[in-house]
C-alpha cells in the first residue's frame, strides 16, 4: 500500500476505534510519515504541532468562546425571551419564533452552535412545553437554531476558515456570513409556524405570564443584551479593533454586564468562566495542533494533491462536483465537529476551489451553512445532543423533526448556492475584499 492509503486508513480505523479526533489526526500524520518519509522526520512533530497553533488571529477563539460563557451566565437569554415574547405576543407559534430570533441573536455572541443550544434551550425548554409543544419538537428546532451561531458573526468556524485558506479577510467572511444566517433562520422558521399551527400548539393562551409583560420594560433589559452585535460588528465595520481585538472588547463588556448590569455573576463566578473556557480552547487548540501534522505529513507525501486531483478529475461540470462537495461535506458534518472538517477537508478542497474559480468567501459559507446543518442531523449531531439532554429525552426521539428542519435549511443553502450575492452583497458594499 502506498504512504497516503497508510495514512488515510489508520485515521479512519482510529476514528472508528473511538480514538478522540486530535489523537487520531496527530497518529494517522505519525503513520504516514514512518510510511513515506524517512524515520528522522519525526523529529518534526513539535514543531508542526507548535506553528499550527502559533498565529495571532487563533487566540479569537479562546476569547470568544469566553464571551459566549459569560454571556450565558449573564441571565442575557432569560431578559432576550421576556423581550421577544412580549414583542410577539401569545400565538400560534410564538414561542417557536421567540426560540428562533433568540438563538440568532446569541449566536451573535458566542459564536458556538452548542453553547447557543445549552444557553437557550435552559430557558425556552420550559415555557415550551407548557405551551403544548412536545419536546422532541422544541429540542430540535433549538438545536437547529441555534446552528445559526456557526454563520452570524463572530463564528469560531469562520475564524478557522480565515487562517486555513490564504488570503480571506475574516472580516468579509464575517458580514458575509449575515445575511444566510439570517436567512437559514427563517427557513426554520416557516415550517416550524406551520406545524404549530396544523397542530394548535400555543393556540393564543397567555404563556407564563407573557400577558403581564411589557415591550418597554422588558427592551430595556434585553438591550445591553442587544448592544453587544452592535458593539462587535459596529467596531469592526469602524476599523475601530482587529477580529482579534473584537473578542477582548466582547469580553470585556460581557464582564461589565455581567457583574454591574444584571449581576449575576461575581468575581468567584468569573474565576470558574475562566477556567471553563479555558478547557473547552483547550480542546479546540489540541485538535489544531495535531491537525498540523496530519496536514504536513499530507503535504510532504502528496495525499491532498492527488486527491484534489481525483475529485477534479471526476467531472468538468463545476455545478455537479460542488453537490457532490456538499454532500460529502453534509455526511461528515453529521459525524465531526466544524474545526475538524475544515482542517481535514480544506487542504483538498483549497485546489478544487481554485481551479473552478469559485469565491473563497462564498464557498466558505456555503460550507459554514453545510456544517451546521451537520450541528443538528443525527447521529452525531453536537447541538441535538446539548438540547435533548436538557430536555431530557432520547436523541432518537428527534429524528422526523430534525429531518425537516435539514430540508428547510437545504432550501437557505440551495439559494445561497444558486445566488451568490446573498453571502457577498454586504462585504462588498462595506468595501472588504471579497476575492
Amino acid at each position: 500500500m502506498s504512504p497516503d492509503l497508510w495514512m488515510l486508513l489508520a485515521f479512519a480505523g482510529l476514528l472508528i476505534a473511538g480514538v478522540p479526533v486530535a489523537f487520531s489526526l496527530g497518529l494517522a500524520g505519525a503513520v504516514g510519515i514512518l510510511a513515506g518519509l524517512p524515520p528522522a522526520m519525526l523529529a518534526t512533530l513539535g514543531t508542526n504541532t507548535y506553528n499550527s497553533i502559533a498565529k495571532y488571529p487563533l487566540i479569537a477563539i479562546p476569547l470568544f468562546i469566553l464571551t459566549g460563557l459569560i454571556f450565558e451566565r449573564s441571565g442575557v437569554a432569560l431578559r432576550l425571551v421576556r423581550f421577544a415574547q412580549a414583542l410577539i405576543g401569545p400565538r400560534h407559534g410564538g414561542l417557536a419564533l421567540v426560540a428562533v430570533l433568540v438563538c440568532m441573536i446569541m449566536g451573535g455572541m458566542s459564536g458556538s452552535g452548542p453553547a447557543d443550544a445549552a444557553a437557550v434551550a435552559m430557558v425556552m425548554l420550559p415555557s415550551m412545553t407548557k405551551a403544548g409543544y412536545p419536546k422532541p419538537f422544541s429540542a430540535t428546532l433549538i438545536a437547529a437554531s441555534a446552528s445559526t451561531a456557526i454563520l452570524i458573526p463572530p463564528s469560531v468556524a469562520l475564524i478557522l476558515y480565515s487562517i486555513v485558506v490564504p488570503g480571506v479577510d475574516l472580516r468579509a467572511l464575517f458580514a458575509a456570513g449575515l445575511f444566510p444566517g439570517i436567512l437559514a433562520g427563517l427557513a426554520l422558521l416557516v415550517p416550524a409556524l406551520i406545524v404549530s399551527k396544523c397542530y394548535g400548539w400555543e393556540g393564543g393562551t397567555p404563556v407564563e405570564g407573557a400577558e403581564r409583560l411589557k415591550v418597554g420594560e422588558t427592551f430595556k433589559q434585553a438591550l445591553p443584551a442587544l448592544f453587544a452585535p452592535v458593539l462587535i460588528l459596529g467596531g469592526l465595520r469602524s476599523g475601530l479593533f482587529t477580529p482579534t481585538e473584537a473578542a477582548v472588547v466582547a469580553v470585556a463588556y460581557g464582564v461589565v454586564i455581567g457583574l454591574f448590569v444584571t449581576r449575576e455573576i461575581g468575581v468567584r463566578d468569573l474565576w470558574r468562566l475562566f477556567g471553563e473556557a479555558a478547557v473547552i480552547s483547550g480542546v479546540v487548540m489540541l485538535i489544531i495542533a495535531l491537525a498540523g501534522i496530519f496536514a504536513w505529513a499530507g503535504t510532504m507525501l502528496g495525499t491532498f494533491r492527488d486527491m484534489a486531483q481525483w475529485i477534479i478529475a471526476l467531472t468538468d461540470n463545476g455545478v455537479l462536483l460542488l453537490i457532490l462537495i456538499m454532500l460529502a461535506v453534509l455526511a461528515a458534518g453529521m459525524l465531526l465537529d466544524a474545526i475538524s472538517i475544515y482542517l481535514i477537508l480544506m487542504p483538498i478542497l483549497i485546489p478544487v476551489m481554485q481551479h473552478f474559480e469559485w469565491n473563497p468567501v462564498w464557498f466558505g459559507i456555503l460550507l459554514a451553512m453545510n456544517i451546521a446543518i451537520g450541528q443538528f442531523t443525527p447521529p452525531v449531531a453536537v447541538n441535538l445532543m446539548v438540547t435533548t439532554e436538557v430536555a431530557k429525552i432520547r436523541l432518537e426521539q428527534t429524528v422526523g423533526w430534525a429531518l425537516l428542519f435539514v430540508a428547510a435549511m437545504a432550501c437557505a443553502l440551495a439559494l445561497v448556492a444558486v445566488f451568490p450575492e446573498i453571502a457577498l452583497w454586504l462585504p462588498r458594499t462595506l468595501g472588504y475584499n471579497v476575492g
